[in-house]
């Protein structure tokens, strides 16, 4: 078990080479999720985008002079990576990360920048594991483990550390799990100090190995799972932090992925925060309810990373988009002939709809000969406003169906 001790440590060994993070009071969301108050620790604004960096520089500070000169490799699936291969480059220690071949663009490039030699291998982070053994047994490295390892879990307990100074009125705190070296380092400082903090951890459903072993009473591995949230994208924990989680965490819950998606495209658009799905999962939990004990609480959600795919967050919000109504596709069946597309988008422009996308089908559509089908994609105000233009159509004579 990581001590109390250690992480005091670790704090100590890391000093002001990783940023201490804010955590400002949100007043967004404290009514949707209807908690005394909401603080978010915005550990997205690290110099890498994640808190990986806590625990991969505590660990690098305590190699011996001949494991530098070996070299370090690890496996990750991004946010490990990039913070290991940073601080690696400053302290001059060569570095290989195995990444899974479907790791975000932006993940992988970053990593490459800060100095690392990357590898992509396998379909997700049990198969870049299973090759980083490989390579660390043929090249002689040591292995940084990205969250199985007591020196890992005590770097990312400093952020418990920093909380205790930043929100000492809190009654809980939410944390994303994956392998579980963040809640354990998190709720080991701040139990240990604090014993009435409620700690709960948020896994995604779609591959809840955490959840899964709690349950269980033993480490359970799962089948691979698909998920947006692909930092905590883990098949079997570990054995140090599923030890620590059934010591220190009051309770596991689990998010699906529209869930998911909807808590990053909120934190982006009310908050002005760019957070992965890893690092959402929490907002995702108190937002639909999986946390009810939160109510009339003084919380403190962890936003974990914010390495997000741009072309993911693009998908994200369109489909946001149409979830909110202000995104509507709309074919509409009119005679083939010259003036009814103009009498079409006339009237969209009357009632105050922006075109996005038009496309006038005669070939693929159900229409009759001498009739064409027209998709049109529409910018709106919302359900409210679609129901006008709709109800406008109608009173026109438009014979039209929405698309969902």
């Amino acid at each position: 078990m990581v001590t109390l001790q250690q992480i005091e440590d670790a704090q100590q060994r890391i000093g002001e080479a990783v940023y201490r993070s804010p955590c400002p009071q949100s007043e967004q969301f404290e009514e949707l999720i209807d908690c005394a108050s909401l603080f978010c620790k915005m550990e997205n604004l690290q110099r890498t985008g994640a808190f990986k960096e806590r625990g991969a520089l505590n660990k690098l500070l305590t190699l011996s002079p001949d494991e530098r000169a070996r070299g370090v490799i690890a496996a990750s699936a991004g946010n490990h990576a990039q913070g290991l291969a940073y601080h690696a480059g400053h302290l001059g220690v060569n570095t290989v990360i195995v990444m899974p071949e479907r790791t975000p663009l932006i993940k992988v490039t970053r990593t490459r920048a800060y100095g690392a030699r990357v590898v992509l291998h396998g379909g997700n982070f049990d198969e870049a594991y299973a090759e980083a053994l490989r390579i660390q047994d043929r090249e002689n490295r040591v292995f940084i483990h990205p969250f199985n390892d007591p020196l890992i879990i005590a770097g990312q307990g400093t952020i418990g550390l920093e909380l205790l100074e930043q929100c000492p009125s809190m009654d809980m705190v939410v944390v994303p799990i994956g392998g579980g070296g963040l809640i354990s380092g998190v709720a080991c400082a701040l139990k240990e100090t604090h014993p009435h903090i409620k700690i709960i951890g948020v896994q995604a459903a779609a591959i809840a190995s955490m959840k899964a072993s709690v349950n269980a009473g033993k480490l359970v591995e799962l089948p691979a799972g698909t998920t947006i949230a692909d930092g905590i994208a883990v098949k079997r924990p570990g054995d140090y932090t599923y030890e620590m989680i059934r010591r220190y965490v009051d309770d596991i819950v689990t998010v699906d992925e529209e869930e998911i998606a909807n808590a990053i495209l909120l934190l982006l658009e009310r908050e002005k925060s760019v957070v992965e799905g890893a690092g959402a999962v929490g907002l995702a939990a108190l937002l639909h309810g999986k946390i009810p004990s939160a109510r009339g609480r003084n919380v403190v959600l962890l936003l974990s990373g914010g390495n997000i795919d741009v072309n993911l967050v693009s998908r994200i919000i369109e489909r946001g988009l149409v979830k909110d109504g202000r995104l509507v596709r709309l074919v509409v069946r009119m005679p083939d002939r010259p003036g009814m597309l103009a009498r079409l988008t006339a009237e969209i422009a009357q009632q105050g709809a922006n075109v996005v996308e038009i496309y006038h089908n005669r070939a693929f559509s159900k229409a009759g000969l001498g009739d064409v089908a027209v998709e049109v994609t529409l910018e709106t105000r919302g359900r409210g406003h679609i129901e006008e233009l709709m109800g406008s159509l109608r009173q026109k004579g438009w014979q039209f169906a929405e698309e969902t």
